[in-house]
This record gives C-alpha cells, structure tokens and sequence, in this order.
C-alpha cells in the first residue's frame, strides 16, 4: 500500500461516528434523567397541593371554632343547631376500629409470614402468596357488605346484645383486610436474612422454629415494624368498611360492641351532602382530614425511627 493510499483511511470518520454515538446516549439519558425528575416532582407538587387546602380550610375553621373546643369538647355535632366540634367523638371510634384491627392483623400476619418464609415449600409458597395478596385487592366496599350482613349476624348469636352496626365486625373484617400488608412485608423482610444466620443457629442446635423465632425475626425487626407501621396507617384511613358496618353515629365510646363513627366516614357522610361550599360544617372534613394526615404523619416518622432504630447491616 502507499502512501497516498494510506491517506485515504476513514479514521476522522470512526472518530466522528463515535462522538455522535456518545452525543446521542448523553441525549437520552438526559431524556430519562429529566422524566424521572419530573415524576418524583409531581408527587412531592402533588404531597404540598394536598397539605396546603387542608391547612387552608382548617385555618379559615378555626377562625371560627376554638382550638380547645375542638380538641376537649365530648360532643361532635357540627350539623346541628347547637353545634358541637369534639373531634375526641371520631378520634375514639378511628382508634378503637384500628385497634380491633390490629389485634387480629398483627398476630395472623406476622404467624403468616413465618410460616411462609420458614417453613413452606416453594410451590406451596408461589400458590399461596398469590392467593393472600388476592385479599388486598378485594374493594373496601364489598368488605364493608361483608361484615355487615355476614359477620354481624355470627357475632349476634354469641352476643344477643349486639346491635346491628357496630365497630367489632368493622374492625374484625378490616384486620382481615390488612393481613396481606403485613404478611406480604413481613415475609419480604425475613426472607431478607442471610442465609449464614440461619445455618449458624441450625449448627448450635436450634430447630427451625427456635431459629424462626429467635434469628430471623430479631433480624428482619426494622421490615417488620415497618409493615406493622403500614398496617396501622390502613387501618387509621379506612373509610368504606365502616362506612357500612360501623353505624357513622358520632359516639363517644371507646367499646367496639357499640357503633360508632370514625373521621374518614364522617368525611364520607358531610361529603355527599348539600352543605354549601365555605360554611363551617363543609370546613369540618377538612379539619378532620387535617387531624388524619397528622395522626398519619407521626405513624410514619414512628415506623422510619423504627427502621433507623433496629436496621441491622450484615
């Protein structure tokens, strides 16, 4: 080959080829980067929106309704003449309902989840997964009709006394609800575990409920609060279950025998009327729509404590 032919090599070509290639792919990846961006942006635009009208409404509220009253009084009758604002009244019926819930989410979920990731086979556990997660896709409403005209009657052949709506078959249907959160999340953390735990305690002689109970569920403590943490927050925010089979009668009880209404269902209940737009019974769901996003908010900084308290690094 010659000189001059040699002169003729397409290398400002390769080298201009792979500049545009590299161009290109710094391109779409700002593409990306930026659809990204905006996606997180509009959840924290959408976050801000949702706390700016509740603040907005409650403040125009409590320029009306004092503070105190609102926070001591024992009465919660917004809608009548002699207007009372105790939100004690929904606050007693939201952690009684929970707390029915919870009794019965907390012990099966977490029982659940052991088995689950311990003690079942693979097959068992990819049918049975499937089908507990299935509960959690169920509507809220066809569970509220479920305790109400199922659940209710059962509990009334063992209490006669039992009325016809009240917060034990809400709460109890509700806990049932809630076990794929905390199952499938409890699960999810101990299946997290290195496997060298486990074999370290099968070597020191512990069975495998001995190691199930005392290596892996230590260990996965930060996921599991966290699922317990998520499970309180549904339960505090259901709205549908109660709205059926809880009574919505504003009742200062903490007796889930008796019925009871809750914040959300109130929300449910002034929301579809024909209250005006700006009055002082309109700005009552918003006042206690406030009260629930901060009862919410502390459970979640509870549940991140949690798992900054107990996050285990292997």
């Amino acid at each position: 080959m010659t000189a001059s032919a040699s002169l003729k090599l397409p290398v400002p070509t390769g080298v201009s080829d792979r500049l545009k290639r590299k161009l290109s792919r710094n391109l779409k990846e700002r593409v990306i980067e930026s659809i990204l961006f905006a996606a997180a942006a509009f959840s924290v635009f959408v976050t801000i929106a949702i706390v700016w009208v509740l603040v907005k409404e409650s403040w125009a509220f409590f320029e009306h309704v004092p503070v105190t009253d609102f926070l001591f009084d024992t009465q919660w009758t917004p809608l009548f003449d002699d207007a009372h604002y105790g939100i004690m009244v929904l606050l007693s019926g939201t952690l009684t309902s929970s707390g029915v819930a919870l009794v019965v989410a907390i012990p099966l979920g977490t029982i659940i989840a052991i088995y689950l990731s311990e003690f079942a086979g693979f097959k068992l556990r990819e049918i049975a997964k499937p089908f507990l997660e299935l509960l959690g896709g169920v509507p809220t409403i066809v569970y509220g009709y479920f305790a109400l005209t199922f659940l209710t009657p059962i509990l009334q052949k063992i209490y006669p006394d039992l009325p016809g709506f009240n917060l034990l078959s809400a709460g109890l249907v509700m806990g049932v609800m809630i076990i794929p959160y905390v199952a499938s999340l409890s699960e999810d953390a101990m299946r997290a575990v290195p496997m060298s735990l486990r074999e370290g305690s099968y070597a020191m002689g512990a069975t495998r409920l001995q190691t199930a109970l005392w290596v892996v569920t230590p260990a996965a403590t930060s996921g599991i609060a966290s699922a317990y943490i998520l499970g309180i927050s549904r339960a505090v925010g259901e709205t549908m279950i109660l709205a059926v089979a809880a009574g919505m009668q504003p009742n200062l009880t903490f007796n889930p025998a008796e019925p009871g209404a809750t914040i959300t269902s109130y929300i449910v209940q002034v929301a579809l009327g024909d209250l005006p737009h700006g009055s002082i019974g309109y700005q009552t769901i918003f006042a206690a729509g406030l009260t629930l996003l901060l009862m919410t908010l502390a459970f979640n900084l509870l549940g991140y404590w949690l798992r900054k308290r107990f996050r285990e690094v292997y």
